[in-house]
Order: structure tokens, then C-alpha cells, then sequence
């Protein structure tokens, strides 16, 4: 063997960027020729290694006793390698492409650092995340008004339903967080790889709508711990001698404009770096705990030492202890009785005779102790709630009250007052962000050392610490603090301190202190989160509108600076150069400013609580939709998990998502569905192996399984179609008008299976079936046809169709009806197969019980691009088929295409027949079939057979006896052509010179001289011999392979007529000079079958009639007759068929299934 050996040095980056020089030995043989194949790319993952060079898997293999497994060694791994790249397999954190990337660019001399494996275990990386983002806001600022306003029980309810729900969904999370590795990215990389892409892309972005305006929520919150418990004075709009709607309007201004500040420095700080945020966690984290710890050191010291804060009530009305010192109308001083401060703000003196105000002279000062302690026995009197109108008075149940209903209510700004109009289902929509953040470890899932040990045991430990703590304070509130005192959100009663805060031990100020920096650290965790999220989404790719390049320069320059907006990814899939998401970010920012202007942390609650209760919705279903389908992949290492507890959470997250706010609820699921149905419809095609693909699958399976159970009813029936096209040697498809059709017959509904038949082996034919499948695909998806196709491949055509016609479809979901184009050219003799094939197609589609549709000259049908803007759809029914010539034209005006047309039936009478009952038969049956239609009984009468037809029939044998010595060769054929013509031309005269026609061709000119070299008897003979095979359109010419015919067969598709348009008249029927041609034909007619002189005559006077009344039909649809029982007469059954279509331009046969496809019944 003649081989050149040659070593050659090749450079390679290992997946560790380690770079070796090896030698490879090239050896070039003719003997190896032609045998290397490309290798197709593989997915990208640990268990497909397809980044490495064929020579290194040679390597792989030689000497290692492989020698077995070569042919394997392109596609499959060694077992080494593969647990090699397991082994090596690391799940970096949100902006790791984005670094591995960079560190690509700098010089290759310099040597990379390992990447540090990720160190974070259960406890740092998952307990206390979720600890810091669960523990929030609403504990410090509103749960002390929530068991006030909804007592102890009512909110014991909320809070334990919240965190039910929250427990359920971290068992449903920790079952899919534990089935194979969670690369970074969390709830989203769950929700979307277990629903696919369209639910992931929605709730994807629902989640990261709710992580934003959580932050928008933190900020608020921040904000009123500054303006109202810590500096006060700091407002820009001054609440001072302001009321009612005035001083809320100034209130929210200052949260406003505060909230926008506080906004605008906490992005600036998660733009400069998220490193510093992280630094700041454990602060922020050290604040909640001391915070917590503070508020249960305090309830501990009221049962032995409760603290002093009194409030001030004037009868049983709560007064704002704001402007006076003593709770008292007057005191006793040694120069006698002088009044408060109190006394000057009710009456309009200071002496004891000023007048004053009459609720406040009807009734007594009292003052109470706000924190009576854990031991007083309060907790009988909080057990229930009280619910208020916005503007009511914050009153003591059990304390007496002298009033004048009558009386207008005065010095309103005097009493505490409630805010907001409190009902059950909007403290439910307030409470519930304050269980949110369970997902905190999850996002995390790139930083942990163990991410499928640590999220379940780190998340539900947080969830349970948290509920616990929850509840716990329900009861101890209850227990320790005065009614009052709870009702009064901002703490106006006792001296504006925060309620929770009274309760504190040592001071106040440690919880007040400590919930400003608690919030504001969560709201930069939201900032830092929400942004990562919108880029995680961003490089999916599965949502268009997050693909767009705002900015040409900033692309520009991003790409010189060697990134790539590549994958359809966007600038929000890209930030700068260490990954951090800049346009995200200003995205997040500018959704989060529409939070904070709204200014209600009571308003902006629910709006969060509805897209995290659809986010944990979602992932409960993932969790049971798994666990119900059973997919072989599902295999979480968490086992304490049921398909009954996840239903049961995503029940309560509906629950809750309607309790909080039933107009919210519509308007995020409008959102999402929205979403959804957006992605679906212009997204990215993606494949993830998800649950929703798994339920279309049983779902499919359970459907055909009933289909099974029998064949559906005559008003369930529509034609289920399969479409045979035939391809060129190119794998394109020769008849693409087809699938027009076939679009305008379905227009999107029911079964559409396109196929084509190939010849040959399929081992030796595979790639070209593949091509042939790609192109029905692409043409499919043109013509905007909804269905599949499917490639046969067998030793002949003929078989290949039977087969595509025997086992296209599955279970009950089958074709009921076959759609072929009518064998163009078929009687050349070169396509004598052809048209064998398609008789037979006819006989099995018979046997079968299938309809067969045929549309002739399909190159005349219009494009789905064309519109009629009048004529008539002709419907000939000449047989009763089940009803398809009267539904087949109703289902195409359904289409743009054919809406305009108007339909006419036409229905033959014999000479028995009463025609005009017939039609009043017709007009009601098409009434009750709910079908317009103009209706017309064609009368036809018995006649003598003309001449003429003997003269089509006797054509019509002697080309079939043509067509029988079709497989000799071409000389032996034209021998035997002239033969026939000879022994003709002494039976056929010259025809009447008056009733010579215009002979109308569509076929090629012959060559100068060919007519001069024959008689003129030979051309008109050879005129008489043809039949049109479809009557072409001067629009529509043949291609020059059409036009070089034998000799005998120049004229074949030529049609005869006269100048007026009428039928040319039978030859020698109208002179003396005929009716001696009729004589001089008269023996050779008695040799003719009989049958055939029949059908021949049947078929010249229906086309007659046809042609005559439906000549300028934009469609004709006819009963198609069957072919012959026996095989003889398969020649004379097309010649029938092209003389039964005559003359018409474009013409549907149709052939019923057997069995009734339209009633008149509902």
C-alpha cells in the first residue's frame, strides 16, 4: 500500500485551557479515500465530548484494547473521558461566560488561575439568605396592624395559609432543585427546563416583575421608617396643620421624591459593583437577627417589668399623642385648677368657661398602659377583628363613650384614624410578601458546594425558622400589646413611636434602627437580583423583544471590544466586562421607579404578592406534572415530595392570588398569558426535555386512544387529508399548487399528511429522503400548511405509495381522504407507469373506503396569495357519493381565497325523471343542509350513439393497442405506430370542410416541414387519435421536454372547438358526404366492446352538457367514476376520464369513502 507518512505539530486548547503540542500521524492512502465523513455537532454537554479532534479520539482508542469500538470513537465517548468531564463539570455563578471569556483574550503566556470551586455550604449559602429575604418590611412596619385590625385568630389564618403555601412550594422546588445539577440562574433555569420555554418565558418575567417591585416595596418601607420614626423633619412637603386628603397628598410626595433619591444611590451601588452588596449582606443579615432577638427579649421583660407607654383616650376615641404632655383636661397645682395642653386643643380658651367641644366635654381623659405585658390577660380582648372604614375612629371596645350622633365629627386631626378601608382579603395581599424570598438559596444554586443537598435542607430549615417566628408573634402582639395601640399603624398614640418597637427591648431604637438597614439591604438584593434574572432570560433568547440593540454605537463598540451580541441575545444578555447586567439594571431601575411613585407600601404590596404567587403556582405544577408523568429523567435525590402536595400548593397560591386582589390576579394572568401566547408565536424554537411536552405527549396518547373506540360521526366528519406529491431528482416538489389546495380545503383544521413515495433501498437512500422531507417542510410552512410529512422509501414507486397509503397516520387519528394531482402527461408513452400507478391508487383507495380528490391542471388553481372577487364554484352531482361534492365547496368559501364565489348545483335528469321535483327535492335538501347554492336539473335525453363516438371509441382501442407494445423499442414502436396509421387511414375520412374547428395548441410548434412530410390525412388522424391530457392556458406554457414529442403524438394536447365556442359536431353526422363515411366505418365498428361505445358516449354527452353550462366556472367538481374491475380496460378508463373534462380549465374529481359525510341533523 502506497502511504505517505508526514508528522504534524497541532496546537489545541484542552477544556482546562492548558495548551500541548502533539504529534499527529497523517497518513494519505488511495486506499482511505472517501471515507472521512463530517461529524455532525453535538449538544454541547458533559456526556456528548464533541469539542475534541478526531485525531485526539484516535489517540483515545490506540493501544487501549478499543480497537473493537473505532467506529463508535466519532460519536461516543470512552468511559474515562466521560467521567472525566463529570468529574470536572462546574456550575459558575450568573457572569462566569462572560469572565472565562476575558481571561481567553489576555496573552497566552500568561497562565490562567484555576477557578475556584465554589465553598458555600447549607448554612451560609442557603439558611441565611432566605432568612434575610423572608424576614422584611411588613414584620417591622405592619404586622403589629395586621393582628390588630384582623385579630389574633384571623391573621394566625393569613399567616398560616401563607406559609403553608410557601412550605408546599419548597418541597415542590426542592424536588426539581434535586433532579440533576442546577446550573446558575434558579427558580427561572427550574420553571422554565420542567414547562419549556413559553411557560418559563412567562413566568420568568412575572418573577422578575415581582423580585423588582419587592424592591420597589423595600425602598417605600425604608422610606417611611426615615420620614416618620427617625427624622421627621426631613420631609419636603411639611405634614404640620395639614388634614385629611392634604396630608396624605403631602405624605406620599415625600415618599416620592425620597423613594427616588433612595433608589437612584442603591443602583449606583449595584452598578459600581455587586461585590460590595455581598459585603453588606452580612451587615444587613446581623440587623434582622438583632432586630428579632430585641423584640422577644422584649416580650420576656413585660412579664415582669412591663414598659411605660401610656396612650391618652377621650372616651372610648384614641387621641394623637402629639402636641400636649399630660393626658389629663385639667391638674391641681397649689394655686388651684388649670387646664392642659390638652384642654387648648378642644376648647377655644385656656380658661375653665371657654367653650369647648362637645365630645370632649360629654366624655372623660383616660389613660391606659400600651404594653400592659405578656401576663395581662389583653390576649382575650385582640382574639377577634375590627375592620374599618377609611376616615374611622380608632376606638376602645369596652370603654363607655358620650356621643351625639347627630353631631358632625370636629377636630378630626385630634383622633387616630384609619388610613385605608381594611377588609380580610386585603390584609392577606399586605401579608404575604413577607413569606416571599424562598427562592433565595435556589438563585444561589452556582455558589454552593453541595447545591442538591443544600437547597432543600437549607430552604425548608428557613421556611420553618421563619413560620415559627411568624406565628408566634401573632399570639405574643396579641398577648402583650393594647388594641388600640395595634390598630394604630404608625404609632400617632404613643408619642410616634413604632408599634413594634415599643415592645422592643432595650429601646425602641434598635428595632427602628435596624429595620431602616434590613430594608434597604433587601431592596439592594432585589436590585442585585431582578437584573440577573432579566439576563438569564435574555440569553435564552425566547423572548423577541429582549433581543434589540438600542444603540448601534454601544454595538459597535461592544463588539470591538471583543464581545458579541450573538444568539439573539440583545444587550440585556450582555453588561460590561465582568458580566454584571448594566441595561438590565436600568431597566430594573426604571420598572422599580413606577413602584416607588405610587408611594403605598399597602398598595404596592399585592402587586408583588400576585407575580410571586404565580411564580410559586408554576413551580408547584412543574413538581406534579414530573412526578404524575413519570419521565424517566425524574429522579430527585429529595424523596419527601407527592404529586398530591404539589396540587395542593399551587390550589392555595390561586386561592391566595384571588383573596389578595381578584382584579390583580386578572391582570397578572392576562400578563402572562399574554406572554405566553407572545413566545409561542414569534419566540425561539427551544427543546429543554420539559413537562409540557411530556403532557402534549399523553395527552396525544390518551385522544388516540378514544379516537380508537370508533369512527367518528357524520357531523364530526371533515376530511382528514393525505396529500402525494412526487419530487424531481432534486427532492423538490413538483406540484406545489397542491398544498394551496390543500391549505384552502383545511384552512388550519384536522389532519394534513403530506407525503412522497421514493424508489430504491432506504439504506442507500436515506439522505435523500432526508432532503425530500426538508423540502415538504419548507414548502409546508410556505403554504402555511399545519400538519406532517412523512417520506416512503421502497424498491418501486408503486409499493412506496401503498405503503404511505396503508400506513401514514396513528391509531384513530388517520386520513379519511387522499389528495393526488391527475398524471400530467400521460400519454406519452415514456410515462405509461405513471398513470398505471394512479389507477391503482384509485383501486385501493376504494378498497379502503377513503375519498380521493384530483384536482386537474393544478397548475391553473390559484395561489393562497389570490382572491376572487366573483364567479361561480360548479358543483356536477351526477352520483350520490356521501355528501362530498356538497361539502367540499362549502369548506372552500370558508377560505379568503374563495369567499366571494357563489355555488351552483347541477344535478342530471333522465327521460324518466320528473326534473321538476327533483329540483324542488334538491332545494330542500340543501335547506335543511344549511347550505346557499342555486340549483338547475340539467334534462338530458336518450339518443341514438353518434358516429362520432364510434369514431372516440375506435381511437381510443387502437391506442391502447399502441399503448400494450409500449416496452419496444423506439424504432419498433414508431413501426408500429405507422402500421396502425395505415390500416386506419382507409376507415377515417376527410371530415366536412364546413365543420373544420381551430385547432387551439399549447404544445410547441413542430419543426418547419414536419406537416409537409405527411399527408394531411396522417395530421388530421393523428388529430382525431388525441385527447387533451388537461386543458392548459396559454399562461401556462410546457416546457421544451414537453414539446419534443414522437411524431405521433405532436398534437396530443389539443382540444377541438368551434370558432363561437360550441362543440365541434360529430364528424360526417351533417352531409351526404358524412353519412357515406358512416357506412364506409360501419364494419369495423361491429369489432368494438360495446361497453366501451357506452361509457365513450356517457362521457361525450355529460361533457357537453358540462361545458356548455359551466365553461366559466372558476371550479367544477365532479363525480369521479371507477376504474374497471378487471385490468384490461385501465387505458380506456383514463381516455373516459379526459373526455368526461373536455374542455374545462380547472376541475376537481371527487370519489366518496363510502359512508355519509353530511347531515341535515344539529
Amino acid at each position: 500500500m502506497n502511504s505517505q507518512l508526514k508528522l504534524h505539530p497541532v496546537k489545541f486548547c484542552h477544556k482546562h485551557n492548558l495548551k500541548k503540542k502533539i504529534l499527529v500521524l497523517k497518513i494519505k492512502s488511495c486506499c482511505f479515500e472517501g471515507d472521512v465523513k463530517k461529524v455532525n455537532p453535538k449538544e454541547s454537554s458533559p456526556f456528548i465530548n464533541s469539542s475534541d479532534a478526531a485525531t485526539e479520539k484516535t489517540q483515545q482508542y490506540d493501544r487501549k484494547n478499543m480497537a473493537l469500538f473505532e467506529e463508535e470513537m466519532d460519536t461516543s465517548p470512552m468511559v474515562s473521558s466521560l467521567l472525566s468531564s463529570l468529574a470536572n463539570y462546574s456550575n459558575l455563578p450568573q457572569g462566569s461566560k462572560e469572565h472565562e471569556e476575558a481571561e481567553n483574550n489576555e496573552a497566552e503566556s500568561s497562565r490562567k488561575k484555576p477557578v475556584k470551586a465554589p465553598q458555600l455550604g447549607t448554612l451560609m449559602g442557603v439558611y441565611m439568605p432566605c432568612i434575610q429575604n423572608i424576614f422584611g418590611v411588613i414584620l417591622f412596619l405592619r404586622m403589629t396592624w395586621l393582628v390588630g385590625i384582623g385579630g389574633v385568630i384571623g391573621t394566625f389564618i393569613i399567616v398560616f395559609m401563607c406559609c403553608t403555601t410557601t412550605m408546599l412550594t419548597a418541597i415542590s422546588m426542592s424536588a426539581i432543585a434535586t433532579n440533576g445539577v442546577v446550573p446558575a440562574g434558579g427558580s427561572y433555569y427550574m420553571i422554565s427546563r420542567s414547562l419549556g420555554p413559553e411557560f418559563g418565558g412567562a413566568v420568568g418575567i412575572c418573577f422578575y416583575l415581582g423580585t423588582t417591585y419587592a424592591g420597589a416595596m423595600y425602598i417605600l418601607g425604608a422610606i417611611e421608617l426615615l420620614l416618620i420614626y427617625i427624622v421627621p423633619k426631613a420631609a419636603i412637603f411639611p405634614l404640620e396643620g395639614l388634614e385629611g386628603a392634604e396630608a396624605e397628598a403631602a405624605l406620599l410626595n415625600n415618599m416620592r421624591v425620597y423613594g427616588t433619591i433612595l433608589l437612584t444611590s442603591m443602583a449606583t451601588v449595584v452598578f459600581v459593583g455587586v461585590k460590595y452588596v455581598n459585603k453588606l449582606a452580612l451587615v444587613f443579615l446581623a440587623c434582622v437577627i438583632l432586630s428579632i432577638l430585641a423584640v422577644y427579649a422584649g416580650v420576656i421583660k413585660t412579664a415582669m417589668d412591663p414598659p411605660v407607654f401610656p396612650v391618652c383616650v377621650l372616651g372610648n376615641r384614641t387621641l394623637v399623642w402629639k402636641s400636649f404632655d399630660v393626658c389629663a383636661k385639667t391638674i391641681e397645682t397649689a394655686n388651684g385648677t388649670v387646664t392642659t395642653q390638652l384642654w387648648q386643643m378642644f376648647c377655644d380658651s385656656p380658661f375653665l368657661n371657654a367653650t369647648c367641644d362637645k365630645y370632649f366635654v360629654a366624655n372623660n381623659v383616660t389613660e391606659i398602659q400600651g404594653i400592659p405585658g405578656v401576663t395581662s390577660g389583653i390576649l382575650a380582648d385582640n382574639l377577634f377583628g375590627n375592620y374599618y372604614e377609611k376616615g374611622d375612629l380608632i376606638s376602645r371596645d369596652k370603654m363607655e363613650s358620650v356621643e351625639d350622633q347627630d353631631d358632625p365629627l370636629t377636630n378630626a386631626n385630634r383622633y387616630v384614624l384609619a388610613d385605608i378601608t381594611s377588609f380580610f382579603t386585603l390584609l392577606v395581599g399586605i401579608y404575604f410578601p413577607s413569606v416571599t424570598g424562598i427562592m433565595a438559596g435556589s438563585n444561589r444554586s452556582g455558589d454552593l458546594r453541595d447545591a442538591q443537598k443544600s437547597i432543600p435542607i437549607g430552604t425548608i430549615a428557613a421556611i420553618t425558622t421563619t413560620s415559627t417566628v411568624y406565628m408566634s408573634s401573632v399570639v405574643l402582639f396579641g398577648a402583650c400589646i393594647e388594641g388600640v395601640v395595634l390598630r394604630d399603624k404608625f404609632g400617632e398614640g404613643v408619642h410616634g413611636n413604632l408599634v413594634i418597637g415599643t415592645l422592643a427591648w432595650p429601646s425602641p431604637w434598635v428595632i427602628v434602627i435596624g429595620s431602616f438597614f434590613s430594608t434597604c439591604g433587601a431592596g439592594l438584593q432585589s436590585l442585585t437580583g431582578a437584573p440577573r434574572l432579566m439576563q438569564a432570560i435574555a440569553k435564552d433568547g425566547i423572548v423577541p423583544a429582549l433581543r434589540v440593540s438600542l444603540f448601534s454605537s454601544y454595538s459597535r463598540l461592544h463588539r470591538r471590544s471583543g464581545h458579541s451580541e450573538t444568539n439573539g441575545q440583545g444587550i440585556f444578555g450582555h453588561g460590561k466586562a465582568n458580566g454584571e447586567p448594566t441595561w438590565s439594571l436600568l431597566l430594573t431601575a426604571c420598572i422599580c421607579e413606577s413602584g416607588i411613585l405610587i408611594a403605598s407600601l399597602d398598595a404596592v404590596a399585592p402587586i408583588l404578592s400576585m407575580f410571586f404567587l404565580m411564580c410559586y403556582m408554576f413551580v408547584n405544577l412543574a413538581c406534579a406534572l414530573q412526578t404524575l408523568l413519570r419521565t424517566p429523567n425524574w429522579r430527585p435525590r429529595f424523596k419527601f415530595y407527592h404529586w398530591t402536595l404539589s396540587f395542593l400548593g399551587m390550589s392555595l397560591c390561586l386561592t391566595l392570588m384571588f383573596l389578595c386582589s381578584w382584579y390583580y390576579a386578572i391582570v397578572a394572568m392576562v400578563i402572562a398569558g399574554s406572554i405566553y401566547k407572545y413566545i409561542e408565536f414569534a419566540g425561539a424554537e427551544k427543546e429543554w426535555g420539559d413537562g409540557i411536552r411530556g403532557l402534549s405527549l399523553s395527552a396525544a396518547r390518551y385522544a388516540l386512544m378514544r379516537l380508537e373506540e370508533g369512527p367518528p360521526h357524520t357531523k364530526n366528519w371533515r376530511p382528514q387529508l393525505l396529500v402525494l406529491v412526487s419530487t424531481d431528482a432534486e427532492q423538490n416538489v413538483e406540484q406545489p399548487r397542491l398544498l394551496s389546495l390543500t391549505n384552502q380545503l383545511k384552512a388550519g383544521k384536522g389532519l394534513t399528511i403530506v407525503g412522497t413515495a421514493l424508489g430504491g433501498t432506504f439504506l442507500n437512500n436515506y439522505e435523500q429522503a432526508q432532503r425530500a422531507e426538508q423540502a415538504l417542510r419548507k414548502l409546508m410552512e410556505t403554504e402555511k400548511v399545519k400538519g406532517f410529512c412523512q417520506v416512503t422509501v421502497s424498491s418501486n414507486l408503486r409499493d412506496a405509495t401503498s405503503h404511505l397509503l396503508q400506513a401514514s397516520g396513528l391509531g384513530g387519528l388517520k386520513h379519511n381522504a387522499v389528495l393526488v394531482s391527475w398524471p400530467r402527461n400521460w400519454k406519452q408513452g415514456d410515462e405509461h407507469q405513471h398513470w398505471r400507478n394512479f389507477i391503482e391508487l384509485v383501486r385501493e383507495t376504494t378498497v379502503a373506503n377513503l375519498a380521493l380528490l384530483v384536482p386537474k391542471n393544478i397548475s391553473a388553481f390559484p395561489s393562497n396569495g389570490e382572491r376572487f372577487t366573483e364567479g361561480h364554484i360548479d358543483v356536477w352531482w351526477i352520483v350520490h357519493d356521501g355528501g362530498m361534492l356538497m361539502l367540499l365547496p362549502f369548506l372552500l368559501r370558508q377560505h379568503k381565497v374563495w369567499r366571494k364565489c357563489k355555488m351552483r348545483i347541477f344535478t342530471v335528469a333522465q327521460m324518466d325523471d320528473n326534473s321538476i321535483q327533483m329540483k324542488k327535492d334538491l332545494t330542500t335538501f340543501l335547506y335543511h343542509l344549511r347550505i346557499d347554492a342555486m340549483i338547475e336539473v340539467v334534462e338530458m335525453h336518450d339518443s341514438d350513439i353518434s358516429a362520432y363516438t364510434y369514431e372516440k371509441t375506435l381511437v381510443m382501442e387502437q391506442r391502447s393497442q399502441m399503448l400494450k407494445q409500449i416496452n419496444l423499442t423506439k424504432t419498433e414502436r414508431e413501426r408500429e405506430i405507422q402500421s396502425i396509421t395505415d390500416s386506419s387511414r382507409g376507415s377515417i375520412r376527410r371530415k366536412n370542410p364546413a365543420a373544420v374547428t381551430t385547432q387551439l395548441s399549447v404544445t410547441e410548434d413542430p419543426p418547419a416541414g414536419s406537416k409537409e412530410e405527411k399527408p394531411e390525412e396522417e395530421v388530421q388522424l393523428i388529430h382525431d387519435n388525441t385527447t387533451p391530457a388537461s386543458p392548459a392556458t396559454p399562461a401556462t406554457p410546457l416546457t421544451p421536454g414537453e414539446g419534443a414529442q414522437s411524431p405521433g403524438e405532436q398534437v396530443q394536447m389539443t382540444w377541438t372547438e368551434k370558432c363561437d365556442g360550441e362543440p365541434a359536431k360529430p364528424p360526417g353526422a351533417a352531409t351526404p358526404e358524412g353519412i357515406k363515411d358512416i357506412f364506409n366505418m360501419k364494419p369495423e365498428w361491429e369489432n368494438l366492446n360495446h361497453s366501451n361505445v357506452r361509457r365513450m358516449h356517457t362521457a361525450l354527452r355529460l361533457n357537453e352538457v358540462i361545458v356548455k353550462k359551466s365553461s366559466e366556472a372558476k371550479l367544477v367538481l365532479l363525480n369521479m367514476p371507477g376504474p374497471p374491475r378487471n385490468r384490461t380496460g385501465d387505458e380506456n378508463y383514463m381516455e373516459f376520464l379526459e373526455v368526461l373534462t373536455e374542455g374545462l380549465n380547472r376541475v376537481l374529481l371527487v370519489r366518496g369513502g363510502g359512508r355519509e359525510v353530511i347531515t341535515i341533523y344539529s
